[in-house]
This record gives C-alpha cells, sequence and structure tokens, in this order.
C-alpha cells in the first residue's frame, strides 16, 4: 500500500504515519520540517512547502493520500492538480469546527455548518487562520468534495495524547500532576469530548482501508462528558500530593491571570457533545481516559530536563 501523509511530522500527522507503518505501508510523508521525528525513519520524507513543490509528488500513483494540514481551501485544490487522477483513496483531516456554534448536543455529521459568507467577501489565501478557522474548514471540506471522488472526511474534538505540541489536554496533566490546589473554572458539568491520538490514527487509516466516505466524528465519548469527571479522572490517574480542584466561578476564571484550557468560557456548547455513532458503528475504538492520562504522565517523566 504505498501511502502518501502531507504533514506527517507532527502530532496527529505523526501519530498517522506510525500506524500506517506498523501495518506495513510504503510510506512517504510529505512535511516543511528539516528533522525525521523518531519512529519513521522507514517512511521517505520529502521536504518541501505544499504551495510550491507538490510537484515532487506528482510522478506517482498513490493508494492512499492523507492530508492532515491544510487549512486553506486553495491548499486542498492545489494538492488536487498536482496529483490529480493518481489517488485511489483521499482523507481529509477536518474538525467539529465546521459547525455552527447554534447547533445542539448529539447532532450528527449533518448538522448545520458554519457560515462562509463573510469569506466570500475576502481572500481566504490571506485571512488569519484562527479568526475563520471553522469556515475555512469547511471550504475545504467543499473543495474535498468536489476534487476527489468518494473521499473520506475525519472530523474530531479536541486530539490528546503523547506528542501533544498544543499543550491544552497536557497542560491540565502537568499541574494537576505537580500536586496541591488546582483551580478549575465552573461549570463542572459543561460538556467535553476528546479522541486519543493513536485512536484517531488507526480509525482514520481503518476507514480509508475499508474504503469508507463521507463524514465521520471521531471523538470520545458519543454525546460528551462533564467537563468535571474529565479532570477528576485526571486526578485520580495521576494526582500529585495533595492534589485538590478548586473549583471557581465563571466570573473569577475570566478575570484571572491563569489560562484554562479546553474550557469554553462557561458556556456549554453542542460542538463538544456530538453524536459519534456512525463512527462508532465504522469501527471507532477509543480507549479510556485515564490510559491516555498514563501515556501523557510517562511522556512527562521521559521528558530531557531543561
Amino acid at each position: 500500500m504505498k501511502t502518501l501523509i502531507i504533514g506527517g511530522t507532527r502530532f496527529v500527522g505523526l501519530a498517522i504515519t506510525k500506524y500506517a507503518l506498523s501495518l506495513g505501508h510504503e510510506v512517504t510523508v510529505f512535511h516543511r520540517s528539516d528533522s525525521v521525528p523518531p519512529g519513521t525513519d522507514t517512511a521517505t520524507h520529502v521536504q518541501g512547502d505544499r504551495l510550491v513543490d507538490l510537484g515532487k509528488l506528482a510522478q506517482t500513483r498513490w493508494d492512499l493520500v492523507i492530508d492532515v494540514c491544510a487549512y486553506r481551501p486553495n491548499e486542498v485544490a492545489l494538492l488536487a492538480d498536482a496529483l490529480g487522477d493518481s489517488i485511489k483513496k483521499f482523507v481529509f483531516v477536518s474538525t467539529v469546527s465546521v459547525y455552527d456554534d447554534s447547533i445542539p448536543a448529539n447532532s450528527g455529521e449533518d448538522a448545520q455548518l458554519t457560515s462562509t459568507t463573510e469569506l466570500t467577501k475576502l481572500d481566504a489565501t490571506t485571512v488569519p487562520v484562527m479568526e475563520y478557522y471553522g469556515a475555512l474548514k469547511v471550504l475545504c471540506e467543499q473543495v474535498t468534495e468536489q476534487r476527489f471522488t468518494n473521499s473520506l472526511i475525519i472530523r474530531p474534538t479536541y486530539v490528546i495524547g503523547p506528542n501533544d505540541y498544543t499543550d491544552r489536554f497536557t497542560s491540565w496533566a502537568q499541574r494537576i500532576s505537580d500536586g496541591g490546589v488546582v483551580n478549575a473554572p465552573e461549570p463542572k458539568s459543561a460538556s467535553l469530548q476528546y479522541i486519543d491520538v493513536r485512536d484517531l490514527a488507526k480509525f482514520t487509516v481503518d476507514s480509508a482501508l475499508s474504503d469508507l466516505s463521507g463524514a465521520f466524528h471521531v471523538a470520545a465519548p458519543s454525546g460528551g462528558v462533564a467537563f468535571g469527571d474529565v479532570l477528576q479522572t485526571i486526578v485520580d490517574a495521576v494526582g500529585g500530593p495533595g492534589c485538590r480542584l478548586n473549583w471557581i466561578s465563571v466570573e473569577d476564571a475570566l478575570t484571572s491571570d491563569e489560562t484554562f484550557p479546553l474550557w469554553a468560557d462557561g458556556e456549554d456548547i453542542g460542538m463538544l457533545a456530538m453524536d459519534t455513532s456512525k463512527a462508532l458503528a465504522a469501527g471507532l475504538d477509543a480507549r479510556p481516559l485515564s490510559e491516555t492520562v498514563a501515556a501523557i504522565r510517562d511522556e512527562f517523566r521521559t521528558r530531557p530536563v531543561q
């Protein structure tokens, strides 16, 4: 199986690369980095910028192409232009941020997408990515469906686990493992969803090999879990000496000098409580949160001393 991964050296892409290699795929990774991450040395690494260097990939026929790093629709279009009909199966790793903020909890993959109307008046190749993140990803999905037959779209919520450079979930694990009193913002009941990066990688590749198409929510658990329960699971798994969660009001959290990753400013939003029954029926197997927390703890222990 000749597999091409666009952006396969960090976090999600890295996990997908490692899983594909474990299956015996002939993996090529296209990326800008000048280093080869541990565990990927048996892959072919092609260094380049996806805006100008995709011609380096054009002479090969690919059984599977997985794009984990397209943020703008022109990036997907350029990939389609460069590879054309040399691709048997294309997978775009998207996000649940494609949905409108108003969607209710337990929404399926047919829920209302966020509007792209404002972007039609702007240049999607230059607007700030984070300001228009969801709308840009909607446009990326649209180009994916237009340019690649039978494409597969993966929509994860928060991705967590080893090699997480975003430091969102890991910052909670670190604070809690340090012990003592840890401030946590209300409401405890706010919904949260996550997926271990290794489970995301497995589902993405396995689903492509099964020739699944369309969009899938890849998250756990289906319908979400309470934010308070997530933090308590971390406490139970890796809590340091005297660790105790100190729940503070939304008002105090908003005015605090502390940052609170994974917290939606006190709101309970449907986008973090998506229905994942479609992915579960297709084989999604999400490991217990405590197992992910333990892996993060082990990663802390093996990091070089700064």
